[in-house]
Protein backbone atom coordinates (compact mmCIF):
# COMPACT_ATOMS: atom_id res chain seq x y z
CA UNK A 1 0.00 0.00 0.00
CA UNK A 2 1.40 3.39 -0.91
CA UNK A 3 1.53 6.30 1.52
CA UNK A 4 -1.06 8.12 -0.59
CA UNK A 5 -3.64 5.34 -0.30
CA UNK A 6 -3.18 4.84 3.47
CA UNK A 7 -5.19 7.94 4.53
CA UNK A 8 -8.00 6.92 2.18
CA UNK A 9 -8.04 3.40 3.56
CA UNK A 10 -8.09 4.68 7.15
CA UNK A 11 -10.88 7.13 6.32
CA UNK A 12 -12.96 4.24 4.98
CA UNK A 13 -12.42 2.25 8.17
CA UNK A 14 -13.41 5.22 10.34
CA UNK A 15 -16.53 5.90 8.30
CA UNK A 16 -17.67 2.28 8.38
CA UNK A 17 -17.03 2.02 12.13
CA UNK A 18 -19.46 4.84 12.96
CA UNK A 19 -22.86 3.42 13.94
CA UNK A 20 -25.98 4.59 12.14
CA UNK A 21 -28.20 6.47 14.52
CA UNK A 22 -31.96 6.38 14.82
CA UNK A 23 -33.77 9.51 13.71
CA UNK A 24 -36.23 11.17 16.09
CA UNK A 25 -38.93 13.69 15.17
CA UNK A 26 -41.59 15.47 17.23
CA UNK A 27 -45.06 15.83 15.70
CA UNK A 28 -48.10 17.98 16.56
CA UNK A 29 -51.39 16.56 15.31
CA UNK A 30 -54.60 18.24 14.18
CA UNK A 31 -56.57 16.66 17.02
CA UNK A 32 -54.33 18.39 19.59
CA UNK A 33 -52.17 15.39 20.42
CA UNK A 34 -48.38 15.31 20.28
CA UNK A 35 -46.11 12.37 19.60
CA UNK A 36 -42.46 11.53 19.15
CA UNK A 37 -41.45 9.19 16.34
CA UNK A 38 -38.13 7.37 16.65
CA UNK A 39 -37.25 5.77 13.31
CA UNK A 40 -34.87 2.83 13.07
CA UNK A 41 -31.40 3.63 11.70
CA UNK A 42 -31.06 3.63 7.91
CA UNK A 43 -30.23 0.17 6.61
CA UNK A 44 -31.97 -1.60 9.49
CA UNK A 45 -34.02 -4.51 8.17
CA UNK A 46 -36.84 -4.66 8.84
CA UNK A 47 -37.36 -0.95 9.46
CA UNK A 48 -39.64 0.24 12.24
CA UNK A 49 -40.80 3.31 14.14
CA UNK A 50 -41.49 3.71 17.86
CA UNK A 51 -44.32 6.18 18.45
CA UNK A 52 -44.41 7.70 21.94
CA UNK A 53 -47.56 9.57 22.89
CA UNK A 54 -47.85 12.27 25.57
CA UNK A 55 -49.80 9.84 27.74
CA UNK A 56 -46.69 7.72 28.31
CA UNK A 57 -47.99 5.05 25.92
CA UNK A 58 -45.67 3.89 23.14
CA UNK A 59 -46.02 1.42 20.28
CA UNK A 60 -43.55 -0.08 17.81
CA UNK A 61 -44.79 -0.33 14.22
CA UNK A 62 -43.01 -2.30 11.48
CA UNK A 63 -42.33 -0.58 8.16
CA UNK A 64 -44.70 -1.57 5.34
CA UNK A 65 -44.41 -1.35 1.57
CA UNK A 66 -45.19 2.12 0.25
CA UNK A 67 -45.03 3.61 -3.22
CA UNK A 68 -44.73 7.11 -1.77
CA UNK A 69 -43.39 8.18 1.64
CA UNK A 70 -42.81 5.92 4.62
CA UNK A 71 -45.59 3.72 5.95
CA UNK A 72 -45.59 1.95 9.31
CA UNK A 73 -48.54 -0.14 10.50
CA UNK A 74 -49.57 -2.74 13.06
CA UNK A 75 -51.94 -3.34 15.96
CA UNK A 76 -54.70 -1.22 14.35
CA UNK A 77 -52.42 1.84 14.01
CA UNK A 78 -51.01 3.32 10.81
CA UNK A 79 -48.42 6.11 10.62
CA UNK A 80 -47.73 7.33 7.08
CA UNK A 81 -45.11 10.03 6.56
CA UNK A 82 -44.18 12.15 3.58
CA UNK A 83 -41.72 14.98 4.10
CA UNK A 84 -42.60 16.92 7.27
CA UNK A 85 -46.21 15.70 7.35
CA UNK A 86 -47.77 12.45 8.51
CA UNK A 87 -51.17 10.84 8.80
CA UNK A 88 -51.94 8.95 12.00
CA UNK A 89 -54.84 6.48 11.87
CA UNK A 90 -55.97 4.71 15.03
CA UNK A 91 -59.21 3.72 16.70
CA UNK A 92 -61.21 4.41 13.54
CA UNK A 93 -60.04 8.05 13.40
CA UNK A 94 -57.43 9.92 11.41
CA UNK A 95 -55.34 13.03 12.15
CA UNK A 96 -52.80 15.01 10.19
CA UNK A 97 -49.50 15.56 12.02
CA UNK A 98 -46.56 17.86 11.23
CA UNK A 99 -43.04 18.32 12.54
CA UNK A 100 -42.07 21.76 13.81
Amino acid sequence: MSLLSLPLALAGVAASAEPSLAVEANYRCSGGSALTARFSPPGTEPGHVVLSFGTGHSVTLPQQLSADGGRYAGDGIEFWIKGRDATLRRGGGSETCSTS
